[in-house]
């Protein structure tokens, strides 16, 4: 009986050792995809920034009817 208690606590103990590995590696996916995002949104701020600058600096269209009218 006791050498089967034992063999079940190392057995949990072996799970739980490795539940702690895989959330440690997780978590440093889910840090390094923050990451990732913050920089892509950095990105996106500077390329809307870009395009509302040349929409401002744009012609504007005409309103003249096109040549078939």
């Amino acid at each position: 009986m006791i050498d089967s208690q034992a063999a079940r606590l190392d057995s949990l103990e072996t799970h739980i050792s490795h539940q702690d590995r895989m959330i440690e590696e997780l978590n440093e996916v889910v840090l390094a995809q923050r990451e990732d995002i913050r920089r892509l949104e950095r990105r996106i701020d500077k390329l809307m920034s870009r395009v509302a600058t040349l929409e401002d600096q744009a012609p504007l269209p005409e309103n003249t009817p096109p040549p078939h009218y």
